[in-house]
């Protein structure tokens, strides 16, 4: 009765965490800041709906936020992307889904970083394409030379995802052209999830579409602005790359029959959110700096562990106690929600993911939870 792609694809390990909570529960477990969103943003969505912007808006999305994104890329990302090759989506995840869903055809191959983030797998076996991991080092690096080695006639794709989730290392300029560079001369499409290019710490975030033509930008709202359910997002198609294969066109088809548009009102948000005062912004990284610097100094004294760069993660080593599920397990039932590394893929199968997403306070305890049930 069930397709073959639905069994063959599990469950979100992240989320089953998440449901695990309860109110004695610290969450280090789920990948969402715990500001609100501005005010700024939410009275924009607010007038938006006064103002009666509850019907279905063009499918690309609004103009005035196709505008303001491309205007974004160009300002932050030294990109000239125009709003025609811009798809307003539910979230970054569609944005993922609709890249693959375009390109990879049955048994096609899709190159994702190990350890990385669970929707990669789960997004190329619904597309029926096949996962190929690319082992990244202990430092989380990506080794050149086993990129190529893993690459095939089957290759269709490169996920890239920097910052990381979920090892919160940051992707070099020549690492970055690296991976451009192959991919360019095996005609491969690399796909960059950009979802967390504000939370960096002390580093620059460089983007793929500015070493390949063949390259897809996937960013959003979600992680930068605090906005995770209002579900918007976007993806960005290198011109001269639409040109040549109708992306595009082809993308928007999946879009209209699954979708049809994001959410009318919260595109008058985002809108707000790029074009706005980006003082929150800048405060919630500070304090994401702050809870990293907390976190890394707490873990470094019980486990093996680097230092993250961006995003809202921390991923060390805990061999020394077991595997990652076995360390997981004994944290969760502590009262520490995290994700066992295992959900991101066999690289991971030591090691432990924890979210700093949380009040310094609750870091704080957690860390001396941790040094109670481990040292």
């Amino acid at each position: 009765m069930i397709s073959n792609r639905c069994l063959g694809t599990e469950q979100s390990e992240i989320r089953k965490i998440f449901n695990m909570a309860t109110e004695n529960s610290i969450n280090l477990g789920i990948g969402e800041p715990d500001f609100d969103t501005p005010k700024n943003i939410v009275e924009a969505a607010k007038t938006a709906l006064l103002n009666g912007k509850t019907h279905y808006s063009p499918n690309a999305g609004i103009l005035e936020l196709t505008n303001a994104i491309s205007e974004k890329l160009k300002k932050d990302n030294n990109l000239d992307v125009p709003r025609n090759n811009i798809i307003t989506t539910c979230g970054a995840s569609e944005a993922l889904m609709l890249s693959l869903f375009t390109l990879v055809n049955k048994n096609e191959e899709v190159l994702i970083p190990d350890p990385g983030f669970v929707s990669y797998k789960g997004l190329t076996e619904l597309s029926e394409g096949k996962v190929i991991p690319v082992n990244l080092d202990d430092k989380f690096k990506i080794d050149l030379e086993s990129l190529k080695n893993n690459i095939s006639k089957k290759t269709k794709c490169i996920i890239l995802n920097s910052p990381s989730n979920p090892t919160g290392s940051v992707i070099t300029k020549e690492e970055i052209k690296g991976v451009c560079e192959i991919a360019g001369d095996n005609n491969i499409t690399v796909i960059s999830d950009e979802i967390y290019e504000k939370i960096i710490y002390g580093k620059k975030h460089y983007s793929a579409m500015e070493f390949t033509d063949n390259s897809i930008v996937i960013n959003g709202f979600s992680k930068a602005y605090s906005m995770t359910g209002w579900r918007i997002g976007y993806l960005a198609v290198n011109e001269n790359f639409d040109k040549k294969y109708n992306l595009i066109e082809n993308m928007m088809k999946i879009h209209q029959y699954g979708f049809a548009c994001a959410t009318s009102f919260a595109q008058y948000g985002a809108f707000e959110a790029l074009t706005g005062d980006q003082k929150s912004v800048f405060e919630m990284v500070l304090e994401f700096e702050k809870r990293r610097n907390l976190i890394y100094t707490g873990l470094k004294d019980i486990f093996n562990v680097q230092k993250p760069e961006g995003a809202f993660y921390i991923f060390p080593d805990v061999s020394e106690y077991g595997n990652g599920m076995e360390v997981a397990t004994k944290l969760i039932k502590n009262n520490i929600l995290c994700v066992p590394g295992s959900a991101f893929g066999k690289q991971g199968e030591n090691r432990v993911r924890f979210s700093y997403a949380t009040k310094y306070e609750d870091i704080e305890k957690a860390i001396e939870i941790m040094k109670n049930v481990l040292l």
